[in-house]
């Protein structure tokens, strides 16, 4: 079987999908799954299209850098040992930032790899996780060409005005401006959207990207206009662990007053802050709507009252607002997020259908509703896989 392999890699973890490409690019994974535990004890855990599970222990040996590429070269032994024929053609990875550079994919070489060590920077806790997976897979398969997808690439159409920030100019030139991210998932929402509401995905809409970490998208005719996430992916809702928009402010009373110093900054708004900050109790969106204590209702309250407040502004960059779609794991799967966002944004024509919403059905607007208002999956392993093929030539 001849495939192309995706790679998503984070710090302790790397998730894969195998798509086949013969006789065209599959839709759906003959494989996928990722590996847990890197940098303690890394775990496979994988399905197949039939649906059947694996599981197993990775052994490594090292530290994180070594544990990465060793639990690479245990995935490619796996990959061909549950298919004896399998024949990887190319790799697509997807790469948090691409800076100003890189609007669209790009074959990834050495130089280029070079000059996306410079945005690193930019996205500390996943870009150089991401290259280090292309420079495992360069080491083990030499032979097959990698693709790089980026997650800031979808919103490189927004007009001057909605990347700017209020900074003198010499910032502004040196790349000190709003990116956007999750820009992978959007892009498959976007092209699978007129199958599901016709007409009006040409028109104002805004996506919602609520998982773990969380952004909103305005779209006119498909392409992005504004987003939630800015410089780095921590601006905007609130999420998992990530505080979201903070006034500057409290980070320089931090600084002044509390002795925090960046490394104590970054851990507190990236990892100790959002829905994790707010309750006490967990990061996880389940957790929290099953909980009855008072500190999970506030943090779910928050989260709502940002997304409903952020709806606002995203429509206005729209101008209107025809469609409203929830994507991701909290998006396609907490009716209850659904609900409040569309109670606290009735003023602009959204309403939805209780038994719709709470069946998770495709179309949840009710029939009096001004907006449409979809639930869809995001797929960003497909949507490398096609961009990794279609760069190649197929």
């Amino acid at each position: 079987m001849k495939a192309v392999l995706v790679l998503n890699a984070g710090s302790s973890s790397l998730k894969f999908a195998l798509f086949a490409a013969e006789p065209q690019l599959a839709d759906t994974p003959a494989l996928s799954g990722q590996v847990e535990g890197i940098g303690a004890t890394p775990e496979l855990t994988a399905r197949d299209a039939s649906g059947e599970r694996f599981q197993e222990p990775v052994t490594t040996a090292g530290g994180q850098t070594e544990q990465h590429r060793d639990s690479l070269t245990h995935l490619f032994r796996w990959l061909t040992a549950h298919n004896p024929d399998l024949e990887i053609v190319a790799a697509g990875h997807r790469v948090v930032h691409g800076g100003e550079r890189y609007s669209a994919p790009v074959r990834l070489t050495e130089a280029v790899l070079q000059e996306l060590d410079h945005f690193v920077p930019l996205a500390p806790l996943h870009q150089p996780h991401n290259l280090r997976a292309v420079r495992a897979v360069a080491a083990l398969l030499p032979e097959i060409p990698q693709v790089g997808c980026f997650d800031t690439a979808f919103h490189r159409t927004q007009p001057p005005l909605a990347q700017a920030f209020a900074l003198p100019r010499a910032l502004s030139a040196e790349g000190v401006k709003r990116y956007g991210f999750h820009g992978l998932s959007y892009d498959y929402v976007a092209r699978s959207l007129p199958g599901v509401i016709g007409e009006r995905a040409h028109g104002a809409v805004v996506i919602a990207h609520l998982g773990n970490g969380s952004s909103m998208c305005a779209l006119r005719d498909g392409k992005s206009v504004a987003t939630t996430m800015g410089f780095t992916a921590v601006e905007g809702l609130v999420m998992g662990t990530r505080s979201g928009s903070l006034d500057p402010g409290v980070l320089l009373y931090l600084m002044d007053q509390k002795g925090m110093d960046a490394k104590a900054l970054t851990r507190l708004v990236y990892k100790e802050s959002g829905l994790l900050g707010v309750s006490g109790i967990s990061q996880d969106m389940r957790t929290l709507l099953a909980s009855a204590a008072p500190e999970a209702r506030e943090a779910v309250d928050l989260y709502c009252y940002r997304i409903a407040r952020e709806l606002g502004s995203l429509a206005a960059a729209a101008g209107g607002l025809d469609a409203l779609v929830f994507t991701g794991g909290i998006g396609e799967h907490a009716a209850p997020v659904r609900e409040k966002v569309a109670e606290l944004s009735a003023w602009l024509g959204v309403k939805i259908d209780p038994a719709a919403n709470a069946a998770h059905t495709t179309r949840i607007d009710s029939a009096d509703s001004k907006v449409a208002v979809a639930v869809m999956p995001t797929n960003e392993e497909g949507m490398i896989a096609r961009y990794t093929v279609e760069l190649l030539g197929g």
